[in-house]
């Protein structure tokens, strides 16, 4: 019987699998972290040396109150300047005091702080950054997203945490970049628990404004468990599922192909396959198309875009072995006419 059952399942996959690559972009054509088409230019100019595209667009995230794209943007500028620092020592030293400049600044030294054996005392040290960069604009949410992410790298307590946090939602209540940060800190892997990361995360959804990515935290909320390595404090699998439910209803409202709520849909990827939730994965994988992106997957791997593709592969192999085989569709057989042919039903 386990061999009939295993032959089955062998000749499903032979038969199913390459229709279900419908939808999905060739390997060659899928892409790690692609910048969207504002970030695009600045990143392109940064590589030749020239800081003005990368101010000009802070500046203008900055005025018109984008906060979200100005957390993205300053994040993966300073992911930039890590490996390319030339452009951005130019901007620090023709601006010294831009508001922009400051907030890469200090995204930077947190960054670099994060990497080192002496995490804490590094980041102590840059904590002056980070003040004086909220300081520039006292508007601007991000800093504080970035003093949550240094408040976790300093252990510091949750009576510092809440004061930074209340800081953060009084300058954008629903900031996506804030949320995650705070999540992060209230998770089991540092000061908190399955619980409170699930109570956090569930409250925030409920609160959040319509097609706001705070409606995805319990789903991270879902990852940091699935990735939990301890396996404290079962969390109930309803849970877990109505998680990736919510992310789905939010994907759904995104075109797909669409590099907004990339990060996302590949983080919810994750979680359907560790869920075994084969066709809705395939279904996400579909509306990612080309954007690949490095979280969740270089939490799993040193190759996150190899990886991608390879799970990618594995969930088609998964759904086409579930595919039961259907007959095919015949035309009704006719009664033969007096030449040998199907006779024509006007004939009678």
């Amino acid at each position: 019987m386990a061999l009939l059952r295993a032959f089955i399942r062998t000749a499903r996959m032979a038969r199913n699998t390459s229709p279900l690559a419908v939808g999905l972009p060739r390997d060659d054509e899928v892409l790690l972290d692609a910048p969207d088409e504002r970030l695009a230019p600045a990143l392109v100019a940064a590589g030749q040396g020239e800081y003005e595209p990368a101010a000009k667009l802070l500046a203008t995230t900055r005025e018109a109150a984008e906060w979200e794209d100005r957390d993205r943007y300053a994040t993966r500028l300073a992911a930039f300047a890590r490996s390319r620092p030339e452009w951005f020592a130019l901007w620090r030293y023709a601006a010294p005091h831009d508001p922009d400049a400051l907030l890469v600044k200090a995204e930077l030294a947190v960054c670099q702080g994060w990497e080192s054996p002496a995490r804490a005392e590094l980041l102590r040290q840059v904590a002056p950054l980070i003040t004086t960069a909220a300081e520039a604009d006292p508007l601007d949410p991000v800093p504080w997203r970035i003093a949550l992410d240094h408040a976790r790298g300093t252990n510091a307590p949750h009576t510092e945490f809440e004061d930074l946090w209340a800081e953060a939602v009084r300058r954008s209540p629903h900031h996506y970049g804030c949320h995650v940060s705070a999540l992060q800190y209230l998770s089991a892997a540092w000061y908190g628990s399955h619980r409170e990361c699930f109570d956090f995360a569930e409250r925030a959804a409920q609160d959040a404004l319509p097609g706001s990515l705070v409606q995805a935290l319990p789903v991270r909320a879902a990852f940091a468990y699935l990735t939990e390595e301890s396996g404290r404090c079962a969390v109930p699998r309803e849970r877990l599922d109505a998680a990736a439910d919510l992310a789905i209803a939010l994907s759904q409202e995104y075109a797909p192909a669409d590099p907004w709520p990339a990060q996302v849909r590949n983080l919810l990827t994750y979680v359907l396959i560790r869920l075994e939730r084969w066709e809705d994965a395939l279904t996400q994988l579909r509306r990612i198309g080309p954007y690949a992106t490095s979280f969740p997957w270089d939490r799993i791997s040193d190759d996150p875009l190899g990886q991608f593709l390879e799970l990618r592969d594995g969930v088609r192999l998964e759904v086409a072995a579930r595919t039961p085989f259907r007959l095919r569709r015949t035309e009704p057989t006719r009664p033969l006419s007096d030449h040998g042919e199907p006779a024509d039903p006007g004939d009678h």
